[in-house]
């Protein structure tokens, strides 16, 4: 059923407080009372190994490097980490399912995803999963969760256990040197090695440029971002067929045009449609949400988000990370530039509230040419300790940042690696961002050249008053 104007300024009334744009770093919050409080862990400490810098009282473990840590088989960890979550095995092991985005076909890189028997779904294609078990005792291994696949960007972890990667892709059969249909999302269990043999794509879901995923637990919805231009991409909602119960092993009894795939229609308070996210231009913006039947999910004329015209839909530029949390699911939009009818950004995360049916921004990063600001936020959680941590993927240094739940910023981390010269350096994107189950580690990557980091510390809410 739409949702009535009259229900939505109802909604807005209640949720939508407007705030400021958010801040650099180091920014003060402030307390209800006025008085200002310190944000965060402090300033970030250099490291004398040159891989990350951290607050005082932080530290951090290498768990796999590609070309330097190798998995079960013997093979060189794959390369270009990507999309992470992590998940609570027997015995005190953290099962970690770790994405390697490898666009195309297996000759263009040097440290592929392994071809495992029964793991492979399109032999040419370079790209897959990895899972990285952590001991007890903080022995690692790691093997493969899925092969042959393209461009395994972000994905989701799903209420019953299990990971679901996204590829970031339209190839189809024949195009870059693919062999199968690319542009799903597949379904990897960490626990159980033998329900990922024989891997088959999840079509219910669509076939277009994939970036994340997130599960509603209690109405089994299930929300994707779309990492695409021209025109921008869009979130989607699949709602499921009438009867269907999630679970292991479920998704692959699905049909591919089993449930509903669809695309949002977002409008302000006035009724009016907002066209793209880019208009909102403060924190603490609502719209109201409907949701619009996809004509055809796989897509093998016409890309999903050209099947729709201009002025019918709500798109986003660069549609990234998702985490499910406070009910609802948090998203990113990357940035927008000319491409965007709206303002420009470095970066927004918005917050779908499915029982109102409702959008909020809730962080907002303007355009700034200082190499330090945060920009290009890209995967993102919900901490234990309140608000969010972002990924960067942006310009310049790259940050892993904390976001409060009023928008402000603060520093978690810095990538000191520099994989370019000392006359030009050059800093890879932050990525699969999670914390372990029992909120003590926060595992993060360094897409370039693929490492896989656990960080320790002081953990507490980010906001302190001042003593």
């Amino acid at each position: 059923m739409p949702l009535s104007r009259r229900e939505f300024t109802a909604g807005v009334a209640l949720t939508g407080v407007v705030g400021a744009l958010a801040s650099a770093p180091g920014a003060l919050a402030a307390e209800e009372d006025g008085t200002a409080c310190e944000l965060g862990y402090g300033p970030l400490l250099p490291d004398p190994a040159g891989i990350l810098a951290l607050p005082a009282g932080f530290s951090y473990r290498v768990l796999t490097h590609s070309g330097v840590t190798r998995l079960e088989g013997g093979e060189p960890t794959p390369s270009n980490h990507d999309g992470t979550a992590a998940f609570a095995g027997a015995r005190g092991v953290t099962l970690l399912v770790n994405n390697h985005e490898l666009r195309g076909e297996r000759s263009r890189w040097e440290r592929p995803v392994p071809l495992a028997e029964g793991l492979v779904y399109d032999p040419a294609a370079a790209g897959g999963c990895t899972v990285v078990e952590v001991r007890r005792g903080g022995e690692v291994a790691e093997w493969v969760g899925i092969a042959g696949t393209s461009t395994n960007c972000a994905g989701g972890s799903t209420p019953w256990g299990t990971w679901l990667t996204c590829e970031e892709t339209e190839d189809l059969a024949g195009k870059n040197g693919m062999t199968k249909d690319h542009g799903y999302v597949f379904e990897v269990d960490p626990a159980d090695r033998r329900a990922n043999r024989d891997p088959q794509p999840v079509k219910a879901f669509g076939r277009y440029a994939h970036e994340a995923v997130v599960v509603d637990p209690r109405a089994g919805h299930v929300y994707l971002t779309e990492d695409a231009s021209g025109p921008n991409g869009l979130l989607y909602r699949w709602v499921p067929p009438e009867g269907f119960r999630h679970g292991r092993g479920r998704l692959r009894t699905l049909a591919g045009d089993a449930g509903r795939l669809q695309a949002p229609k977002c409008y302000d308070s006035t009724g009016r449609l907002v066209d793209d996210l880019s208009r909102a231009t403060r924190i603490g913006t609502v719209y109201g949400v409907d949701w619009v039947d996809v004509p055809d999910r796989d897509a093998r004329a016409v890309p999903v988000r050209r099947q729709f015209a201009d002025g019918t839909i709500t798109r986003g530029r660069k549609l990234e990370g998702m985490w499910w949390a406070d009910g609802g699911a948090y998203f990113v939009s990357s940035y927008a530039r000319e491409e965007s009818p709206g303002a420009p950004h470095d970066g927004q995360v918005w917050f779908y509230d499915p029982k109102r049916r409702t959008v909020r921004l809730t962080v907002l990063l303007g355009v700034s040419g200082d190499p330090e600001a945060y920009d290009g936020p890209d995967n993102i959680t919900v901490s234990p300790y309140g608000g969010l941590v972002i990924a960067e993927d942006g310009e310049g240094v790259q940050h892993l940042f904390g976001a409060t739940e009023s928008g402000r910023t603060y520093p978690l981390a810095r990538n000191e690696l520099n994989i370019g010269t000392p006359e030009e350096p050059e800093f890879s994107e932050f990525a699969g961002v999670c914390f372990s189950p029992d909120g003590r580690t926060l595992f993060a990557c360094l897409q370039s050249p693929g490492i896989l980091l656990a960080i320790t510390g002081p953990w507490r809410r980010p906001a302190r008053p001042p003593r």
